[in-house]
């Protein structure tokens, strides 16, 4: 323990500015474009906040965990590394663009101070108010990140909790119980005199630093922990009454994979919450991410769309890696794409990796003012179409919709959106935030090939009124129900039940056998359901190609919809829900709707765990994977074989192959018992899917493809996915 060390140090004031350095819209910005920015800077942010103050908008900064996740800790959480990092902050001009905080993740501390307070590391930080007031200076903010709980040297020692009468001992759990997620430290409990007294301390020690964000890591229920025996809402609580009684502005994220059940009470009690897990690869893969871990987060959202705003808080999407060249593990394509979804959430951008070494591609999208105006909007978006092509958007209101149109395939996929879907007939005007280009009126619908994992972003303004298209529901309860699947009260359900144990075995699913419309065509299909984590249905009409329908969610109580195209027949219709490998949600109830002309994906997946599997080859479960399944244990001999590939028509298609490996290995392809190819791959992991694209020459009809390899072990398959070539 240091010798010497301030402990009520003076106030650090704050930047002169004062409030956040908010966007400024560039002249070359269509007029509607900027009128609407303009509009969305009048609102007064202390009468849109949370109870400190803060948080009518998303913050926009820099953290230090990405760095330290693929470099030694030391190199990142020193004194040195955080000045260069503000002072990069600063020549790059993302200030006025909004960008303020300078957040030092787990390792800026050291020891406590005699009250059972974390200080600063003396070892890398020897000038850390000093380094503070720079980052100030700069016009930037300071953020630190804590555990919920007390340490288990604070209590053993029985240390004073600072200008009261109480001690450690007096404040703690008994019998004393683990204080967070991660097994740090210990419980306190809120009902005993001196604990919100001992988080007061905490939190004003800080505040006389001059820190202006706290993040509290591995809060549950979430954090992949929904043990109550934790329970850190009163944790929370607390920190945001001791933020409201320092008297100093500080921003409070809590983390991570947030239990949506208790969605009140982080909307009540913090700023922003963390809906998933960490992006970052943290070894799983040699860079900072890695698409999969992009992907997730669309699937994720759904959930959680109707939770944020100005009043509500912010859904906390975690770092946005933008900007580091080769070591962000996804392509700049990916990076707009992230940025775009970002955006549209709502969500904090909080940058990882090294400012110093910002990139050109990285700074033209981080200062890109009309896509920052998105993200600011105080309008999180709403998934109007799900599956592997998505459409997001929100609506400003008075005709103004911001529209994002999301392609999740690795390959070049054709989206066709119409406006009806959103409420009106024709687009009078669009306009391109990415590209700053106006594309002029748009009849009933608009369509665009988006490169793979490419996204495009729009703000429209739609005109004339369309009739709502008639809709048929149709509860969980009128299915007819296999093998395990059964029904389940559900008191937040539409229908007051849901289907469970849909899955895992051929046996278990369950069957909407009376689905009728009157004349044949494509239809839209809201499926409601329920799920804490990644799960999957394989769903199927009519016999048909089998549909993957992947999401996830923040809670199995709680249900969401996702809405995708079916192609039904004139009358009867069965539709079939379930997942024979793996793990799909619950089912609360579809409702079919539309005319029967809606736009159909061009593309078409087939699982690998369904494809026919020889000799060891089996299905098995991957958390990562599309189906949440992969065929595992190709090569040898052992191969999967898909059957039924179709298309309309002889020519060239693309196909993507979706497969994991750790290491150089190869598939022998064979499209209908032709030449063999050997195609060499090369990934990271068997937890966590690569792609590559090929071209197949494929017949009419029916065609065969087989994946193996003779002598060798081939990498696992996740899936293939086939559409045409685009030029």
């Amino acid at each position: 323990m240091p010798t010497t060390y301030p402990l009520e140090a003076q106030t650090v004031h704050a930047n002169r500015n004062g409030s956040p350095a908010f966007y400024r819209c560039p002249r070359a910005l269509g007029r509607m474009a900027a009128a609407i920015a303009a509009a969305l800077l009048t609102f007064a942010p202390a009468a849109l906040a949370q109870v400190n103050g803060l948080g009518a908008r998303p913050l926009q900064g820099w953290s230090t965990f990405s760095q330290q996740t693929i470099v030694p800790s030391s190199t990142v959480m020193n004194e040195q590394n955080i000045l260069a990092q503000s002072d990069a902050m600063r020549a790059s001009g993302l200030g006025a663009h909004g960008f303020q905080y300078i957040n030092l993740d787990a390792g800026w501390n050291g020891d406590n101070d005699p009250y059972g307070r974390s200080i600063w590391n003396t070892t890398e930080f020897p000038h850390f108010l000093q380094m503070i007031q720079h980052i100030h200076a700069n016009g930037q903010k300071v953020g630190i990140y804590l555990l919920p709980g007390i340490g288990t040297t604070t209590v053993s020692q029985n240390q004073p909790i600072f200008g009261t009468q109480y001690h450690a001992q007096d404040i703690v759990a008994q019998p004393l119980t683990i204080g967070n997620g991660f097994g740090f430290g210990y419980k306190i409990d809120f009902t005993k005199p001196g604990a919100q007294e001992y988080i007061n301390s905490i939190v004003n020690l800080y505040a006389s630093w001059g820190i202006d964000y706290i993040k509290l890591d591995s809060v549950t229920p979430g954090s992949y922990h929904d043990d109550l025996s934790i329970n850190n809402i009163p944790d929370v609580l607390a920190y945001s009454k001791a933020i409201a009684q320092s008297g100093r502005p500080i921003w409070l994220t809590i983390s991570w994979a947030l239990d949506e059940d208790y969605i009140s009470n982080w909307q009540q009690t913090s700023n922003a919450r963390r809906i998933q897990g960490d992006v970052e690869c943290e070894g799983d893969c040699p860079l900072l991410t890695e698409w999969p871990r992009i992907e997730v987060r669309f699937l994720d959202l759904p959930s959680w769309e109707h939770t944020s705003g100005p009043t509500l808080g912010w859904n906390d999407l975690d770092s946005l890696e933008i900007g580091n060249g080769a070591t962000d593990g996804i392509t700049d394509t990916e990076q707009q794409t992230a940025m775009t979804l970002w955006a549209m959430a709502n969500a904090p951008l909080s940058i990882g990796g090294d400012l110093t070494r910002l990139t050109v591609f990285g700074k033209q999208a981080l200062t890109n003012d009309e896509v920052l105006a998105v993200d600011r909007s105080g309008h999180p978006a709403t998934q109007i179409n799900a599956g592997f092509t998505q459409v997001w958007a929100s609506n400003l209101g008075h005709g103004a919709y911001y529209v994002a149109l999301f392609n999740l395939n690795a390959l070049p996929s054709s989206v066709t959106f119409d406006w009806k879907d959103l409420g009106f007939a024709n687009a009078v005007q669009m306009r391109d935030l990415w590209s700053h280009t106006e594309l002029g009126p748009q009849f009933n619908s608009f369509s665009t090939v988006l490169p793979g994992h490419g996204a495009r972003l729009f703000l429209v303004r739609g005109t004339g009124q369309v009739p709502t298209p008639p809709s048929q529901v149709y509860d969980g309860s009128s299915a007819v129900l296999h093998g395990a699947a059964n029904i389940q009260p559900c008191s937040l359900c539409a229908s007051g039940s849901k289907i469970t144990f849909l899955g895992i075995g051929a046996d278990n699913y369950g069957t909407f056998a009376d689905v009728e419309v009157k004349k044949a065509g494509v239809y839209r299909m809201e499926v409601d359901s329920l799920t804490n984590g990644t799960r999957s249905y394989i769903i199927n009409v009519n016999g048909g190609p089998d549909i993957t329908l992947n999401s996830s969610g923040g809670s199995g109580n709680v249900p969401s919809s996702l809405t995708i195209p079916v192609r039904l027949n004139a009358g009867i219709n069965s539709i079939q829900f379930g997942n024979p490998v793996s793990y799909p949600p619950d089912l609360d109830r579809i409702v079919i709707s539309g005319d029967g002309n809606e736009p159909y994906p061009t593309a078409t997946t087939y699982e690998g765990e369904y494809a026919t599997l020889t000799g060891n080859a089996s299905g098995g479960f991957c958390g990562s994977c599309s189906g949440l399944a992969k065929a595992g244990f190709l090569g040898g001999g052992a191969s999967a074989t898909f059957t039924n590939v179709n298309v309309p028509a002889a020519g060239t298609y693309n196909m993507e192959i979706d497969y994991l490996t750790s290491g150089p290995r190869s598939f022998f392809l064979n499209v209908n018992d032709g030449t063999a190819q050997e195609l060499d791959l090369n990934g990271t992991s068997f937890g966590s899917p690569a792609s590559t694209v090929i071209p197949v020459q494929l017949n009419a009809g029916n065609n065969t493809i087989a994946f193996g390899n003779p002598s060798n072990a081939a990498p696992d398959l996740d899936s293939i996915t086939i559409s045409p070539v685009y030029k």
